[in-house]
């Protein structure tokens, strides 16, 4: 009789004594499973912070000059000084197209002058390049056009001018990539009418270190003895059907050839001057031979 009460005893004093958490019997019917886990808590979200946020991107252009009053630049067109035009796409770019014009006559305003900015704007833009307009210089147009501007197209204006010119071509890229924030690392030279002849000279010469060329209602010129002596550039020659200038564009294309150089000559039904589809060709033509 005492150990039995002993026993009773002994198993009501274990009851009592059970931890807390113990799991409850399971309902009616129910299988008594594992005892569920202490949750366990979540981590706390790291704060952002200026050292973690992501940069803010820079600035494009990052700066611009003072405004320059210049009858030279159309509205819609930059002006970098009195004398130069300059195109800056939406985007930032590091490649740069030098642009010469053709035969510009005086005054503030021009049929010539308006197509050839326009051109130049919407097809830089389009191909998220920025570009350089400069004006040439008084005295070096044909005969007959004594008081429009122009560029030195070969002889004995090209010995003169030509080395001065370049010069301050790039004093103006380096006032725009002043602009952009950065140096341009790719850069293209082409021209219409007068500025294709000067553009072509200056390939065929090595007037100017460039990534690639084009000539646009005009080009032309002879092997010279510093062809052999240049590495190749990619050069587009584009022309119109009705223009005087086919005989001359594809002699060009030919000496170029000779020395190695890859041409591209296209013929559009067009009269003379700066069309946006040379442009077009000419880039996608340049930028086929950038990962060569």
């Amino acid at each position: 009789m005492l150990g039995a009460l002993a026993v009773a005893l002994c198993a009501c004093s274990n009851t009592a004594d059970a931890p807390r958490s113990a799991r409850a019997p399971a309902p009616d019917g129910a299988a008594l499973g594992p005892a569920e886990p202490d949750p366990v808590p979540a981590a706390p979200t790291p704060a952002v912070t200026a050292a973690t946020a992501p940069p803010e991107p820079a600035p494009w252009p990052r700066a611009r000059p003072p405004r320059v009053e210049t009858d030279w630049c159309i509205d819609g067109v930059d002006a970098l000084d009195e004398e130069t035009c300059y195109v800056l796409p939406d985007a930032p770019t590091r490649t740069l197209l030098l642009y010469l014009h053709g035969i510009v006559p005086p005054g503030k305003e021009s049929q010539q002058k308006t197509n050839f900015e326009t051109v130049v704007s919407r097809a830089a833009r389009r191909a998220g390049v920025a570009a350089l307009m400069p004006r040439g210089k008084v005295g070096l147009a044909p005969k007959g056009y004594a008081s429009w501007w122009g560029w030195p197209t070969g002889g004995r204006a090209y010995d003169e001018h030509a080395a001065p010119l370049v010069a301050a071509f790039a004093e103006k890229r380096r006032r725009l990539e002043a602009i952009a924030g950065a140096p341009f690392s790719r850069v293209y030279v082409a021209g219409s009418s007068s500025g294709a002849y000067f553009a072509a000279a200056l390939a065929l010469r090595g007037g100017i270190e460039a990534d690639g060329f084009g000539a646009m209602s005009g080009g032309g010129g002879r092997a010279t003895p510093e062809l052999s002596t240049l590495a190749p550039r990619p050069f587009y020659i584009g022309f119109g059907a009705h223009d005087t200038v086919g005989g001359s564009a594809h002699a060009l294309a030919g000496v170029l050839r000779g020395a190695g150089w890859p041409v591209r000559v296209a013929e559009h039904p067009f009269g003379h001057g700066a069309k946006e589809v040379y442009l077009d060709e000419a880039f996608a033509f340049w930028r086929e031979h950038e990962a060569r």
